[in-house]
């Protein structure tokens, strides 16, 4: 848990300067932002107005996914047309009914936009905006009534009644307070209906465009102080590999240590390391990716051992190795090194993965299996996981 929490405070504070936190919380708009190369892609930030429009607090939310604001009236084509965002790296922008802490639901429109990597186009980030929307009055099924004007929307049901706040809006809380009391207000609100659809105005689509613009331009100007430039847009670099943001999703449930790295790339650099590498070695994210693995040996790393290695990878082939490893804070270790190709659907090497078991704790938190079995179940969920990538991108568009 540490661990995690140790990658989520280092996922802003390693990519922007210490001022944007106090920056983004001065911003009036409601948004949360995401991490997709954490499993689970957590929440890492969310703004002061999301927090009073949720009803939750900063420690309820940052770690969590956004599903926890879900439930039994969210609609699931539109999740998975999010999921699908996110496995496209593109933006979207969609009408969705989510749930404030007390169990009130509330439509609202969702905003979404990736934040890209200037170094290598890599998606880092994804920001989501959210905009309540306002509904004009209407009756429901003859039982109900909407009452709504600029600045208040009261609904009252026979039995229940609910009150929304609205991030643009002053409510009259006096007037709701004093009609909930009046009222038998059933407490968990699993009374409450709400419209089965429910479309955005424009002005309200505008208004999510524009309080996405004002965060980009945030987070892309305090990424200038630490020279890890981010943009809105992906920029095209020649002969740099992308690294897609489904694929961190899809390697973050993988617990065991390990590394992906690229052959079609110049010195086959690090593309993906796992939290257990992270927790192993002593290094961050930031300081890993783009790296040769190299940087782990040391003076009294076998040469022969390297040599193996750089063979297999060669011939295209597996093999483990023992070799004599040193952390970020020059403690070394015997790792039990297991490396093997990856080929994607089309048959074609797409990557290289090693995985790393320290010798001394090769037999804990076993669950029964060998370390060599629990080694090659890593190598077969990495396979897994490419495997279903590259062939989701071609069924994708259809």
């Amino acid at each position: 848990m540490e661990s995690e929490l140790g990658l989520i405070e280092q996922s802003i504070n390693s990519r922007y300067s210490l001022w944007v936190l106090e920056a983004l919380n001065e911003l009036p708009e409601s948004f949360t932002v995401t991490d997709p190369c954490i499993s689970g892609q957590p929440i890492v930030f969310a703004s002061k107005g999301f927090l009073k429009m949720m009803g939750y607090s900063k420690s309820e939310v940052i770690g969590k996914n956004g599903r926890i604001f879900q439930g039994p009236g969210t609609c699931r084509r539109s999740v998975m047309e999010i999921r699908e965002a996110i496995r496209e790296e593109r933006g979207v922008q969609i009408n969705l009914v989510n749930y404030r802490r007390d169990g009130t639901p509330f439509w609202m429109l969702f905003h979404m936009c990736p934040v890209f990597s200037k170094e290598d186009g890599r998606v880092i980030h994804f920001v989501g905006v959210q905009v309540p929307i306002l509904q004009k009055p209407r009756r429901r099924n003859g039982v109900g009534l909407v009452y709504e004007d600029e600045s208040r929307m009261i609904e009252s049901v026979y039995g229940s009644c609910r009150r929304e706040v609205c991030s643009d809006a002053m409510v009259d809380l006096g007037r709701a307070l004093s009609l909930e009391c009046a009222l038998d207000d059933d407490a968990d609100h699993r009374g409450v209906q709400i419209e089965d659809t429910c479309e955005a105005s424009e002005l309200e689509k505008r208004r999510a465009v524009s309080a996405m613009n004002n965060i980009l331009s945030v987070l892309t100007y305090y990424s200038e102080s630490t020279g890890r430039l981010v943009c809105g847009k992906r920029c095209s670099l020649t002969g740099l590999g992308l690294f897609s943001s489904s694929l961190n999703i899809s390697l973050g449930r993988i617990k065991q240590s390990f590394v992906l790295t690229d052959p079609h790339l110049p010195d086959m650099p690090i593309v993906y390391a796992s939290e257990a590498f992270f927790k192993l070695t002593g290094y961050a994210r930031h300081e890993v990716l783009g790296r040769n693995c190299r940087f782990l040996s040391g003076e009294d790393t076998d040469s022969s051992a390297i040599y193996r290695v750089k063979e297999s990878v060669q011939n295209e082939k597996a093999c483990t190795v023992r070799i004599l490893n040193y952390r970020k804070d020059k403690s070394s270790f015997w790792n039990l090194l297991h490396i093997s190709p990856i080929r994607n659907a089309t048959g074609k090497i797409a990557y290289f993965v090693g995985v790393q078991m320290e010798e001394a704790c090769k037999n804990q938190d076993g669950h029964g299996l060998s370390p060599e079995m629990r080694q090659l179940s890593a190598v077969g969920a990495v396979r897994i996981a490419v495997r279903s990538l590259s062939m989701g991108a071609g069924t994708s568009k259809s």
